[in-house]
């Protein structure tokens, strides 16, 4: 199949990258998860082949790397075959997950060996009882052994998402950037993200500009990353912390460069909106052909608007 150029929405953003919910499920109830921006519950998940073909056609438009997330990916029994399939994919060149980390020690060693380049792990502290009070699980040897494991597989570079929470686990960024400067990790400092101002948003919700300021003083070198703009700090003696700032940050939906699949297989253009989805797969499991499906693709891009302007 024949490649086309790199598809541009209507305010000058090209997409580059594709980001994929294989499952709603999870093995942990974090009290903040946004569920990937889906709003709505549902039984039927992309099979494999589906998931397959979703990326065909997003290569046909030059977009090359490929993220899984969920709910918790490695609850599907399938998901070997899903990176199998998704690395076979002509044109594709990266391909990483988002995980809690719990079934990593089971899973990195197959996830390697299929494909999978690299993951990040949800890790918001390093304190048994917050990370309860946080996920409803006491889970926290699980998911520092399944890091372990990934770093031993491999699956570099290991990136550490911790979502900031206010006076629950704020006091705990020095110890999370010694934490992944001793194991080689990179480390995503995450602002809790809402569509809605809701009365657990306003709970916890912390301004990052402090902690950036914090992480400017220590650096000896800041990158500006392509998507987002999202600055990426090298610290003196060693560490590195990116900051992931989206509320209310026009400059990050201005460079952001992704469109999203849900995972009951609808074309996601934005996290934050649900009044522009495309069923993407309705039409797959209608046998429609490949122009029709990069038509439809197409339209979803055309959808594209940054939510804060």
């Amino acid at each position: 199949m024949k490649e086309n150029v790199v598809l541009v929405d209507p305010c000058g953003r090209p997409v580059e990258s594709i980001r994929i919910s294989v499952t709603q499920r999870c093995n942990l109830r974090c009290f903040y998860c946004h569920r990937e921006g889906e709003d709505t519950k549902h039984g039927k998940e992309m099979t494999p082949e589906e998931i397959h073909r979703a990326i065909e056609i997003a290569a046909l438009f030059s977009i090359r790397k490929v993220k899984l997330t969920g709910g918790e990916p490695l609850l599907r029994k399938d998901i070997i075959d899903i990176v199998q399939k998704i690395k076979s994919t002509r044109g594709v060149e990266e391909i990483s997950m988002t995980t809690n980390g719990i079934l990593l020690t089971k899973y990195a060693g197959k996830l390697k060996e299929a494909g999978l380049g690299r993951v990040n792990v949800s890790l918001d502290t390093l304190r048994p009882k917050r990370f309860k009070q946080i996920t409803g699980a006491y889970a926290l040897g699980k998911v520092i052994s399944g890091i372990q494991t990934a770093i031993k597989t491999d699956l570099i570079p290991v990136k550490i998402n911790m979502v900031v929470l206010k006076d629950l686990n704020d006091d705990e960024i020095s110890d999370m950037i010694q934490f992944t400067k001793e194991n080689g990790l990179v480390l995503q400092i995450i602002e809790l993200e809402s569509k809605d101002e809701t009365d657990a948003y306003n709970k916890y919700h912390v301004e990052l500009e402090g902690i950036e300021g914090f992480l400017k003083n220590n650096a000896e070198k800041v990158v500006t990353r392509q998507m987002h703009h999202r600055r990426k700090y090298l610290l003196r003696g060693g560490g590195e912390v990116e900051v992931v700032n989206p509320m209310h940050n026009t400059e990050f939906c201005r460079y952001c460069n992704r469109i999203r699949v849900t995972s009951d297989g609808k074309l996601k253009p934005c996290l934050l909106r649900n009044n522009n989805l495309i069923d993407f797969v309705g039409s797959i499991r209608k046998g429609a052909s490949t122009d029709v499906l990069k038509a439809l693709f197409t339209e979803a891009v055309k959808r594209r608007a940054p939510f804060f302007t």
